[in-house]
């Protein structure tokens, strides 16, 4: 049986996990957090793991299997990076909010939209997984993700922050008009509803759809 390694990256942590394990592990990342680093890192954390293929979750674009832009939360030298190469196994690379997208996936029209550093996004149709960069566009006087990013949350407070949300997942939803949405990411804790329409996801889906990735 195929073992899957799934490396989850995110803007405070790096998650990861094998197939037929239940408890993940993890370490903090950050600005200053190079590929170099995290592989490093990674090998590290793993060494008593045995594994024959690795998903990885990116902070950002990915196309042709090779992240497309730099992250906005880690430091630089993504794109250029040869992930094969350094992980020494065969590597599906995959934007993170699409991979935990993938992993709540129950079928119909599905909007992933996670709710962490930033303001990850996905839209799943017809079972073909559409990435969407949907933080960085304009809203209001900056951006999507200037209202509803975890530096919103701390420059608002929870209240204003609330408010935001909903705005913004009323707004991407009458555009977008999936059946459902689902929210992910660590500042779902702070809503005390979640609006029409919506699903609480799990961050532990974001492993689920990286062991998707592999299978036939």
């Amino acid at each position: 049986m195929m073992r899957t390694l799934v490396i989850d990256i995110g803007g405070t942590h790096v998650k990861v996990l094998v197939s037929e394990q239940t408890a993940h592990r993890e370490f903090s990342s950050g600005p200053t957090l190079t590929p170099r680093q995290m592989v490093t890192r990674v090998k590290k954390l793993t060494n008593d793991w045995q594994y024959d293929v690795i998903s990885i979750g990116y902070p950002g674009q990915v196309r042709h299997n090779q992240p497309l832009a730099e992250p906005h939360n880690l430091a630089t030298g993504w794109v250029s990076f040869d992930f094969e190469r350094a992980l020494k196994r065969p590597v599906k690379i995959i934007n993170d909010a699409a991979m935990q997208a993938l992993g709540s996936f129950h079928g119909s029209k599905m909007l992933f939209l996670g709710l962490g550093t930033g303001l990850g996004s996905a839209l799943i149709m017809d079972g073909v997984i559409v990435p969407m960069e949907l933080a960085h566009l304009p809203y209001k006087k900056g951006t999507f993700e200037d209202y509803v990013g975890t530096h919103a949350l701390e420059r608002m407070g929870k209240k204003k922050w609330r408010k935001q949300v909903a705005d913004v997942i009323e707004r991407l939803t009458a555009a977008l008009l999936p059946d459902e949405t689902v929210l992910g990411g660590g500042n779902i804790r702070n809503l005390k509803r979640l609006p029409a329409g919506c699903r609480r996801g799990d961050n532990t889906n974001a492993f689920t759809g990286g062991f998707r990735l592999w299978e036939t």
